[in-house]
């Protein structure tokens, strides 16, 4: 026999078994009516399920080329207001059994259902009735080893729970349900659409029966999308509360985003991008507690333990610590000042995401960054309730020395009020002064001090409102940028030979003394002393904080004087322009009456009729003389009036 003859003779067999089964399967569509398969299929789901659905449109039986029960417009639960609501349900059924005239459904499948989930005041669901009656049917000695597959195809899922002003859609449901028969576990595995976003998702129940008993049962959860990748392995039970332990482990490429797609408002500023958890997740009731954390944001990695409180308002405590901490994408979009660095931003504050949620961390690090700015071991508390937030730096090792205080935002009606206060322990200036005010000319090491408060829209617009203190207390350091013993020793020696550009060098100091009180933006010099062993400077004045200009006077005096016998020199001068880049003007007046030769001008200005000394002095400044026989310009006889 040839093998082409085989192949033949194997495909007449199986036509006609093909022929055969048609023909059995006709029959039995004529000895089993289309009610019964109806009422058969109802009771068998019945017995799987436990819940009896109401069908509110026609029914089709088909029994060949396959056999299949549709059932139209399907409901569970209450009529007027139903857990579910299908167009469609369709039940396949097995082969063999059909031939034996016996009903078993192989699948089931629900077309565009519409599943609602209504939480009420009391926490009850409308789904606590038809879940006891899918526990009861889940006892061993009633549940029947029939169909153990349903599909979920094109479903929405809606929840609405009105105390927590709650009320959430899922849509583009299609789900596979791997229902107990044999065993005891269910599972289910498929993807739906929430916030525009497709997410793949898997869950699995090691014990069913007693998972929806309320008691404990394992439990896996995988969810996969592109704002979050999370999976979750442990236990469930939710009796006599829900209680959750396991393993849980999620990342993000962007938490902001992923905050974004679960509804929920980032906080503001920069930063909140790659993100990535794992911990031991421990839920019981509203109270989410995660243990032996490990957490990374921003490329910064940080252990230690969080607890998230949903019951009420949402609240995050904890507790982490770091190696290194860098907190520049953080304040990368914070703006004191505009781009040229000269004026104070007038861009409106927004501080719209401190108000979605509550939460008090303490963060401590060996090492912290923030942009420009390093500091050592490091400890912060950060509070946030109410919208009101409070950042307290316990201790800070910076500028080689100590920080420690506290900043206050709270937000109102219209802008932010701000508190700080601010201690400074033997901190070098120079690198202090200039990385968080811009100031650059002093040198030194010492103490400062800074309490101040104001409100408003803006940068700009706080700084208007200021009020409070500043003081520093400096030894051993410079005013850099000004040589003040040089510039005075010069003077000396010739009162009236200029200034000449003395905005270079160094002025050494002893001791620097420094006590300010501020109104309204506007700075009074209290008190400024710089002592050295040189010259002495004494100042007074104001300062324009909006404004960053300086009005300011003062005295400088050199500690020896150039002959003995004699007084150290002194000059009176202002300080006036930006503070940025001040300008120190001598007092002319005093440097004229120094002037042995410029003096009488002085003197002149005021006695009209000393025309002789007036001369002789310009002749002695010019090094010229009238020549002879010229009379006096003030001797010279006026011409005659015209009549």
């Amino acid at each position: 026999m040839t093998a082409s003859t085989g192949l033949k003779r194997l495909g007449f067999f199986l036509l006609a078994l093909l022929l055969v089964g048609a023909g059995i399967l006709t029959g039995a569509s004529l000895l089993i009516s289309a009610d019964t398969v109806r009422q058969e299929a109802i009771s068998e789901i019945r017995a799987v399920t436990g819940l009896t659905p109401v069908l509110r449109g026609e029914t089709t039986v088909s029994l060949f080329p396959s056999g299949r029960v549709s059932f139209a417009d399907v409901v569970l639960g209450d009529e007027k207001q139903p857990a579910l609501t299908a167009e469609r349900l369709t039940a396949r059924l097995r082969f063999f059994p059909l031939l034996r005239g016996r009903v078993e459904i192989a699948d089931v499948a629900l077309v565009r259902p519409s599943i609602a989930i209504d939480i009420d005041a009391n926490g009850r669901s409308n789904w606590s009735g038809l879940i006891e009656s899918l526990a009861r049917s889940q006892k061993p000695a009633q549940r029947p080893a029939t169909f153990s597959e349903m599909r979920i195809d094109n479903g929405t899922v809606v929840l609405r729970d009105p105390a927590h002003k709650l009320e959430e859609t899922v849509r583009d449901v299609d789900l596979s349900l791997a229902w107990p028969s044999i065993s005891k576990s269910f599972g289910a595995t498929g993807r739906f659409v929430w916030h525009d976003e497709p997410v793949d998702a898997s869950m699995a129940l090691a014990d069913f029966p007693a998972a929806l008993a309320g008691n404990r049962s394992g439990l896996k959860l995988r969810i996969a999308g592109a704002p979050l990748k999370a999976a979750f392995e442990g236990s469930l039970s939710v009796q006599p509360t829900l209680k959750i332990e396991g393993t849980l482990a999620a990342d993000s490429a962007s938490l902001r985003d992923t905050l974004i797609w679960a509804g929920q408002q980032p906080l503001p500023g920069g930063g909140f991008g790659r993100f990535a958890i794992k911990a031991q997740a421990n839920v019981v009731g509203g109270t989410i507690g995660l243990s032996g954390v490990n957490v990374e944001l921003d490329g910064n990695t940080a252990e230690g333990v969080l607890t998230f409180a949903t019951d009420g308002r949402k609240t995050l405590q904890g507790t982490l610590a770091s190696d290194t901490l860098n907190l520049s994408p953080y304040v990368s979009t914070v703006r004191l000042v505009n781009n040229d660095q000269r004026e104070w931003n007038s861009g409106r504050i927004s501080l719209d995401g401190l108000a979605g949620i509550d939460f008090d961390l303490r963060l401590s690090a060996a090492n912290v960054v923030m942009q420009n700015a390093k500091f050592g071991r490091t400890a912060i508390g950060a509070n946030l309730r109410g919208g009101n937030l409070v950042v307290t730096v316990g201790e800070a090792q910076a500028y080689g020395g100590l920080i420690q205080g506290s900043l206050a935002l709270a937000i109102f009606e219209t802008g932010v009020d701000v508190k700080s206060q601010l201690q400074f322990t033997d901190v070098d200036f120079e690198q202090c002064l200039g990385q968080l005010f811009g100031l650059k000319r002093l040198e030194g090491k010492g103490n400062m001090s800074l309490a101040v408060e104001g409100s408003g829209d803006s940068v700009l617009a706080v700084t208007r409102t200021l009020n409070g203190t500043a003081g520093l207390n400096g030894l051993s350091g410079a005013l850099s940028g000004l040589n003040v013993e040089q510039l005075l020793r010069r003077l000396e020696r010739r009162p009236l030979s200029g200034g000449g550009e003395f905005r270079s060098g160094r002025t050494p100091y002893d001791r620097i003394v420094v006590a300010l009180k501020i109104v309204k933006g506007m700075v009074n010099v209290d008190d400024m002393k710089v002592e050295g062993a040189a010259v002495r400077l004494g100042l007074n004045g104001s300062a324009s904080i909006p404004e960053r200009e300086l009005d300011l006077k003062g005295a400088a005096a050199l500690v020896t004087a150039a002959r003995p016998g004699t007084q150290p020199f002194e000059l009176p001068f202002i300080v006036q322009g930006s503070w940025d880049d001040p300008i120190m003007l001598p007092d002319p007046e005093a440097l004229i009456r120094r002037s042995g030769a410029a003096a009488p001008l002085l003197n002149a200005v005021k006695e009209r009729s000393a025309r002789d000394t007036v001369r002789s002095a310009i002749e002695r400044l010019t090094g010229t003389a009238p020549s002879a026989g010229a009379t006096p310009a003030a001797e010279q006889t006026p011409p005659p009036k015209a009549d």
